[in-house]
């Protein structure tokens, strides 16, 4: 029980991709242009995590240190596949959305280094719950932006509408520039949080 509670707490809070790593940056200012696909990219990314940290804690041992990196990858694009045909057939206007981004999750830092820091030397229930702790701190980060910029650029959460109708909306904020604005000012108050609480 406290591997499962130090692995979840690990990748949502503290070693967090998004706001504390600052990994995965490529996605996180491209798609996060909503709530909707901010959710949809992180869970994507999760669901690919979760398989293969479990498969490759599986295969561990049978794998060759010298091609380690080229199965990793080889792993995860398998998992990658299967889940763009699964959003492609299932969730269209999302795979459309998301386009370019959802095949490039096989080269995510995050995925590739939770393979070869935890995964490759970890038992498969430690692995699992890694790659779910990773995936969700992902989620949450990625979640939280597309709803900041998607409230501030259009006044709807999810498309639903939130502000009022004399609410003039921040056309800025769902273009590249209020990415920036969005990941900076939340990574600063973050870690103002954070260093407050290691003084105390």
């Amino acid at each position: 029980m406290n591997i499962i509670k130090e692995r979840l707490k690990n990748g949502i809070i503290t070693e967090n991709a998004t706001f504390v790593q600052v990994l995965g940056m490529c996605p996180t200012l491209a798609v996060t242009t909503s709530a909707k696909n901010g959710l949809g990219m992180g869970l994507a990314a999760t669901a690919v995590l979760i398989c293969s940290n479990v498969v490759i804690s599986l295969v561990r041992k049978l794998i060759p240190s010298k091609i380690r990196i080229p199965a990793f990858i080889v792993i995860i694009a398998t998992f990658v596949t299967l889940i763009e045909f699964l959003l492609e057939g299932y969730v269209p206007a999302l795979y459309a959305s998301l386009g370019l981004f959802i095949p490039l999750i096989v080269v995510n830092c995050i995925i590739l280094g939770r393979a070869e820091a935890y995964a490759s030397k970890n038992s498969v229930w430690a692995s699992l719950f890694d790659g779910l702790g990773a995936g969700l701190g992902f989620t949450l980060s990625l979640t939280t932006i597309g709803i900041i910029r998607e409230l501030l650029g259009t006044g709807k959460i999810f498309n639903r509408p939130i502000m009022p109708a004399s609410f003039e909306p921040a056309l800025i904020m769902i273009m590249a520039p209020g990415a920036f604005f969005t990941l900076g000012i939340l990574m600063a108050i973050l870690n103002k949080y954070r260093f407050r609480n290691a003084k105390n």
